[in-house]
């Protein structure tokens, strides 16, 4: 079936997916909050503030009329920052097509009320709207998207045939999609990693070395999963695409916006100069006072995003961060697995 597409937002990955679904032959719309931009689209086709040298393609109308860019619409792509997608949702409820399937792309935890984006969602529409909600996540940056890079993702909802809907919608020779039930586990990954991916960029930026980036990406996936399995997660969701996948290519790539920050500050910027430097959303820097927050309410340890919170919140020296994580107690590698087993009495450890 011919499908018309709404995306609401027009940074880099909200084009890039325009991008995509344009040259699958579906007509899009895509809305921008700023006229200037979408006058240079139509001009240029090219978004060369977000997603420079990427054409986009004729069957992709840029709009600023938000009314306009969703009439008739069967598919709503939200593709705002995380921090707001509450507003913009709230903003597009009057204009919703009562059987429109909502696709988030976004990456985020909400820094006030802690929530996943699922849950702003639902505190807004109700629980209802859930069963047409889906995440889209995993490793994708917009810039080789755009180009039309091979890439696999992940969709995940409540409803398997709304997670269906949005794999066929999006599958094609070069953006492979699967299918997750985990949405918890989904929503998580793929904000979580962008903490460590500030880490990983920091440790760059002091001059270590690939040994330090392992550790931190190893011991990072550790505690999103502890985190995680508190909030309800499946522990596997984050072996897979959305989580190790997504850390893998969030840090240590140059096209990850976290990583970036993370090197300035490790260069010895401040956080507002890294921000400033990198010149779009760092999904991290939030995430990180979120993650904190988290940790303290399940009760859960987080060593390193501890550390990162420091560095930003608290001007802790990064080399110090550092040093405190390496200086930590000794403990054993799988933690939990240890403390279960060694309670069941299978295994013993000596002092």
């Amino acid at each position: 079936m011919f499908r018309k597409i709404g995306i609401l937002g027009a940074g880099s990955w909200a084009t890039a997916i325009a991008v995509l679904l344009a040259h699958k032959g579906f007509s899009v719309r895509m809305w921008s909050i700023l006229p200037d931009q979408v006058d240079e689209i139509k001009q240029t086709r090219e978004n060369s503030s977000f997603l420079p040298g990427v054409t986009i393609p004729p069957g992709v109308e840029v709009l600023v009329d938000m009314e306009r860019t969703l009439e008739d619409v069967d598919v709503v792509i939200y593709g705002v920052p995380s921090h707001a997608f509450r507003q913009v949702f709230r903003q597009s409820m009057p204009y919703l097509p009562g059987s429109a399937v909502l696709v988030n792309v976004a990456k985020g935890i909400e820094e006030d009320s802690l929530c996943r984006l699922s849950q702003a969602l639902a505190q807004e529409a109700g629980q209802d709207m859930l069963e047409r909600f889906v995440v889209l996540s995993g490793p994708s940056h917009a810039e080789e998207v755009g180009r039309l890079v091979p890439t696999a993702v992940v969709a995940s909802s409540y409803c398997l045939s709304s997670a269906e809907y949005v794999q066929d919608l999006f599958m094609c020779q070069y953006f492979r999609v699967y299918t997750n039930p985990d949405v918890t586990g989904i929503e998580l990954g793929g904000a979580l990693k962008n903490i460590i991916a500030l880490g990983t960029g920091v440790a760059d930026g002091l001059g270590y070395g690939d040994n330090t980036k392992a550790a931190l990406m190893t011991r990072g996936l550790a505690e999103i999963s502890r985190l995680g399995f508190s909030m309800g997660a499946n522990p596997l969701t984050f072996a897979g695409l959305a989580g190790v996948g997504d850390l893998i290519v969030t840090c240590t790539s140059m096209h990850s916006r976290n990583r970036r920050a993370g090197i300035a500050i490790g260069k010895g910027k401040s956080i507002d100069e890294a921000l400033a430097e990198v010149k779009m959303v760092v999904e991290g820097v939030r995430t990180t006072r979120a993650a904190y927050s988290l940790a303290r309410r399940y009760g859960v340890e987080m060593p390193i995003t501890e550390q990162i919170y420091r560095v930003l919140e608290e001007g802790l020296s990064p080399d110090i961060a550092v040093n405190n994580l390496m200086t930590r107690s000794k403990t054993h590698e799988m933690e939990e697995v240890a403390r279960v087993a060694g309670a069941m009495g299978k295994i013993r450890f000596s002092e």
